[in-house]
């Protein structure tokens, strides 16, 4: 295919958030999604991702200015806000699925954390982390110091201060995952005031739902099963659980010609050499920047927020 570029927008949360239970969650709301999506219309072509797929293989080539709409997590969002939205513009969305969110019913770490963030105080809030880190350190865990973590972790990003990266990297990643989700779920009972099956049930689409999305043309991808740091597992584990991914989506996927976007955006050589082994034709990652398919790894395709769009910023202006 040409060198084309393809701008790939990436979506978490899309609600009301003036009036949800949890204004505070990081999201894009629904009436500037809205908006947002008008701007597509105006100034993209907004593609397929059959049409990616398409042109990766060497068919049509993408239009000028391609603009490819991806959604991360399964989140009832999509069902309820996004999916009246894209069919009211004809658009096409690409939905990337933990199997895990609704096959079991179970919440998620990355969204316990997300709606501890969104309730706690995040002064309090790091106090508390380091205090069960102090806690549990020595007597069944073995881990660095608070200060050395902290003076390694808690450094901001363009999107979150310092204080809120620590937290996020202590319960998604840098303890001991058992750790990570005995602190998390102490965490969820003292901030949310619900119980996680009853977020997981009110948070996730259900299978039913994301049956009615693959009829009415979305596309349905693969993001691991457990949303786990793909790069940081054994390669055993990592394995096992693209696979048990692959064999819940059975259902929504074509096993010879998926997308794979990596959970967190984790991955390493093994990670892509065994999607690509597995049948994935394309894959997603969390790196800024806009694709050029045709020069990149396909496997390994960066994307940009939705904040870098217009009505919340031009920032994609400066990454042309």
């Amino acid at each position: 295919m040409s060198e084309g570029k393809l701008y790939i927008s990436v979506y978490h949360y899309v609600r009301d958030l003036g009036h949800s239970r949890f204004p505070a969650i990081k999201g894009l709301d629904a009436a500037l999604f809205r908006q947002q999506l008008a701007f597509f219309k105006e100034n993209f072509n907004v593609v397929r991702m059959e049409q990616v797929i398409e042109a990766v293989k060497g068919g049509t080539p993408l239009p000028d200015r391609a603009l490819l709409l991806t959604f991360d997590d399964g989140y009832l969002d999509h069902y309820t806000y996004v999916l009246p939205l894209l069919e009211e513009f004809a658009f096409q969305g690409s939905f990337f699925i933990p199997g895990k969110s609704f096959r079991t019913h179970q919440l998620l770490d990355v969204n316990k954390i997300h709606y501890i963030l969104a309730s706690a105080d995040i002064t309090k809030l790091v106090t508390d982390v380091k205090e069960k880190m102090d806690h549990y350190r020595g007597s069944e865990y073995d881990f660095p110091s608070t200060e050395e973590l902290w003076e390694k972790y808690a450094v901001a990003d363009r999107f979150d201060g310092g204080d809120t990266i620590f937290v996020k990297h202590m319960l998604q990643k840098v303890l001991p995952e058992k750790l990570r989700s005995r602190i998390a779920s102490d965490l969820f009972q003292k901030y949310v005031g619900m119980t996680e099956e009853e977020l997981a049930y009110e948070l996730y689409m259900t299978e039913d739902q994301i049956r009615t999305m693959k009829r009415h043309g979305m596309f349905i991808g693969i993001h691991g099963y457990d949303h786990y740091w793909l790069g940081n597992l054994s390669p055993e584990q990592m394995r096992e659980d693209i696979s048990k991914a692959l064999e819940t989506m059975e259902e929504f996927i074509d096993p010879k010609e998926w997308v794979m976007n990596y959970p967190y955006g984790s991955y390493n050589d093994d990670v892509v050499r065994y999607a690509r082994e597995r049948g994935a034709c394309l894959g997603l990652t969390v790196e800024t920047g806009i694709a050029h398919p045709g020069k990149d790894d396909l496997l390994l395709l960066p994307r940009l927020d939705c904040n870098d769009f217009p009505p919340k910023s031009d920032d994609y202006l400066g990454m042309l």
